[in-house]
């Protein structure tokens, strides 16, 4: 198991570091431990090497031309901010378009650029009972393009529900109409294919704690080829990479970002079809022992349609965070870890059609490699017996 008495189903939040990461950062802590911005002397140039050879390898797995274009940043978070608030306000004004599901770190920043003076259009995503519940609507994202509209922010992967968005058509509606496009892939990067001149994308976020990597350490893709991006600094300071983002670059992290990401493309095959099928092991041990649970988001048959470590269901009748109470063995969520201590409901599950007693009795599962049948097997015997104990107290869902 992840940790003696736990398991583990929390991994859209972050994931174990994997070993062979840990073993490649070891170094950069006790013997190649200087600044990359110290070139005058060998021990910094050696850290800027280290620092350009993981720029070259992650730029070579997400298909970038340049590796000028990759930009280290502290995480998603700010590789968001960095892009869309670096774009826009480089451009000034005009009209921005995203979806109601995609993360807080793309709609607070969008938020912030409304207040002065940008105008943002919020597409709703297709509810449960459609061919494609998740999923943007193309011909409606076709509609809402205006002919100021300067970017668009469209996540690739949901972090709750893992529904994959038609990124390349998306970015092939933008391009005919000089619009450049911010992804954030966070939760795709390392688990489906992610090549930013096949999608066309412009700007692309994605951190290296999604893949078995180490916290704290993040990049984003600026196209730097062909229609160029550029962004106005969002963090100034020494003028590092390329005066994009000022600060002293985190080593350690940056290669540790590579190694993980180096890992998860070498096994990224045969891990999702694992994943997959442990995943709709547990989907049908927890319908067996309680009965039907509605699925929130895509089809599990669907692989190019939703991310393979990922469950999202409801469970009639129960409050989801008194499962997880009652079930203290398990560490799984409900959503988001950005909105964990928000006594609001899902945001995205609400955006999806759902109602409040609907969104409050679901829980979201994510699995990683490191996932085993046990654990699975573990899991849905926890939570049937919590639920059970609910029914029997006459618990249900919270008002």
């Amino acid at each position: 198991m992840s940790n003696p008495g736990t398991i583990y189903l929390d991994n859209h939040a972050t994931t174990r570091v994997d070993r062979r990461v840990i073993e490649a950062m070891l170094p950069t802590f006790e013997y190649e431990y200087a600044n990359a911005g110290s070139v005058t002397h060998r021990l910094g140039q050696a850290a800027q090497e280290l620092v350009e050879h993981a720029r070259q390898q992650i730029a070579r797995s997400i298909g970038a031309r340049q590796d000028s274009e990759i930009v280290f940043t502290s995480g998603a978070t700010e590789s968001n901010n960095l892009a869309l608030r670096g774009y826009s306000l480089r451009r000034g004004a005009g009209h921005l378009v995203t979806v109601q599901t995609e993360h807080l770190a793309v709609l607070a920043p969008l938020q912030k650029l409304e207040q002065v003076g940008f105008r943002v259009t919020r597409l709703p995503v297709q509810g449960p009972t459609t061919a494609c519940p998740g999923l943007v609507d193309l011909e409606r994202f076709r509609e809402a393009l205006q002919p100021d509209t300067v970017l668009a922010s469209v996540m690739l992967a949901n972090n709750e529900m893992g529904a994959i968005q038609p990124l390349a058509e998306i970015c092939q509606l933008c391009r005919e109409r000089g619009i450049a496009v911010h992804c954030d892939a966070t939760q795709a990067v390392g688990k489906i294919p992610v090549d930013v001149e096949e999608l066309g994308v412009d700007l692309l976020s994605f951190t290296a704690h999604k893949f078995h990597g180490p916290k704290g350490c993040g990049a984003l893709y600026v196209r730097g080829s062909g229609r160029r991006i550029r962004l106005q600094s969002q963090i100034d300071g020494g003028g590092q990479e390329l005066g994009r983002r000022g600060g002293t670059l985190n080593v350690s992290g940056i290669v540790g970002m590579a190694r993980a990401l180096e890992l998860a493309l070498e096994t990224r095959a045969e891990d999702s079809a694992r994943m997959a099928q442990l995943r709709d092991r547990l989907y049908r041990q927890l319908q067996a022992k309680l009965g039907e649970l509605p699925l929130n988001g895509p089809r599990l048959d669907a692989p190019g349609e939703r991310l393979a470590n990922n469950l999202n269901c409801q469970f009639p009748g129960l409050d989801g965070h008194s499962l997880m109470v009652g079930s203290p063995q398990l560490a799984l969520s409900s959503g988001s870890a950005c909105t964990a201590t928000s006594s609001e409901p899902s945001h995205v599950l609400t955006a999806l059609g759902l109602d409040r007693d609907q969104v409050r009795s679901s829980l979201r599962f994510g699995l990683s490699r490191f996932t085993t049948v046990e654990e699975i097997d573990a899991a849905s015997e926890l939570l049937a017996d919590s639920a059970c104990r609910l029914r029997a107290l006459g618990s249900h869902t919270a008002p």
